[in-house]
């Protein structure tokens, strides 16, 4: 294979030098084994870059980034944080990266593995085989709409505000990931808005049903957000690919997640730049953080991803979800994932034994 990659990688915060500890071991198994020559370059992010910078993302992580063929990330966050300046929080540091490389598509696939269906909080028979990608727009919508802010009104109380705004082209951008990504699995989308109450969605239906025109071997199908949140529990296997707005993708794919197990399980891609950045969805969990509990699987699964979107090569993909589908399958659990008669480990433990399955 011989080939070179420059990778960044951004511990950040809580859990997150712990898992992306994990995910360096597998990616120096795959260095080995694929004779791959793999640059890692680690910066700090988030809480510990504002430690040391006082910014959540100073610009030599933010050069770093823009430099590297793929970025790993951590976690940020966490209570430590939690009164300094809302601008200096660690979390503006995920929406620095996402705007300044132009990650505006997020893949986050719900995918649950056959040893895992009943560690799902549903029913065997509504998850067995369960695989949905969410697709969530990511650099627009509410999170950076303008105006925004806190305003104090003439009678002395205070009044929030946040703008959701989408222009045509960013919605028709992240269309086309949907369909594409469609055209490579069940060529199915479901299109989430709330097109009933909400000007800026009924233009995002009416956008997403233009670009379906291009993709007419796509099955295009449209739902208010409220009905998907309940179809994503009632049954979940009738989607394929979910596209949505950013809050909505947010809080869909969360919801997604748990379907499948854990949140601990479940990598995520943002692309659109020249450099994507791949990352568990799970947060810092500050309250676990060196205890050695955490799930480094998400990570591990995260440096799939980015083999398969970054790299093009999605056998080492394939490689690495083997290898975590063998280790669940021998009963090794992380305590998020732990149930009866399975063999309980720690994080270095399991990121070991993917290692091991990956070398065999």
């Amino acid at each position: 294979m011989s080939q070179n990659y420059t990778i960044a990688l951004l511990p950040g915060d809580g859990i997150g030098p712990e898992v992306i500890k994990e995910a360096v071991k597998v990616l120096g198994s795959l260095e080995r084994g694929l004779e791959l020559k793999l640059t890692l370059n680690e910066v700090p992010v988030g809480g510990a870059a504002y430690e040391v910078d006082r910014h959540p993302l100073p610009p030599e992580t933010l050069k770093t980034a823009q430099e590297a063929d793929a970025v790993l990330l951590g976690a940020v966050g966490g209570p430590k944080w939690e009164k300094i300046d809302f601008s200096l929080r660690p979390e503006r540091a995920l929406l620095g990266l996402r705007s300044n490389l132009k990650l505006y598509a997020n893949l986050r696939p719900a995918k649950i593995f056959p040893a895992l269906v009943d560690a799902s909080s549903l029913k065997r028979e509504l998850v067995d085989g369960l695989d949905i990608m969410v697709i969530r727009e990511l650099t627009g919508g509410i999170y950076f709409g303008e105006p925004r802010g806190v305003e104090l009104l003439a009678d002395g109380t205070r009044r929030g505000f946040n703008t959701l705004v989408y222009t045509e082209e960013e919605i028709k951008r992240i269309a086309r990931v949907a369909f594409d990504v469609a055209r490579k699995r069940n060529k199915k989308v479901m299109s989430v808005d709330k097109a009933n109450v909400l000007e800026v969605t009924g233009l995002w239906r009416e956008v997403v049903s233009e670009v379906h025109e291009e993709y007419k071997d796509v099955v295009l199908e449209h739902m208010y957000v409220d009905n998907c949140a309940m179809q994503l529990v009632r049954a979940p296997k009738q989607f394929d690919v979910i596209v949505t707005t950013n809050m909505f993708g947010d809080i869909l794919s969360d919801e997604a997640s748990m379907l499948t197990g854990s949140i601990g399980m479940l990598p995520s891609a943002s692309i659109g730049g020249n450099t994507a950045m791949y990352e568990p969805i799970h947060g810092s969990a500050p309250d676990i953080a060196g205890m050695g509990l955490a799930n480094p699987l998400a990570t591990i699964l995260s440096v799939g991803m980015m083999f398969k979107y970054s790299f093009g090569l999605e056998e080492v993909n394939a490689k690495i979800e083997s290898a975590v589908e063998a280790v669940l399958d021998q009963g090794v659990r992380t305590r998020d994932i732990m149930s009866n008669k399975m063999t309980e480990v720690s994080t270095q433990e399991m990121g070991d034994k993917v290692v091991a399955e990956l070398e065999k």
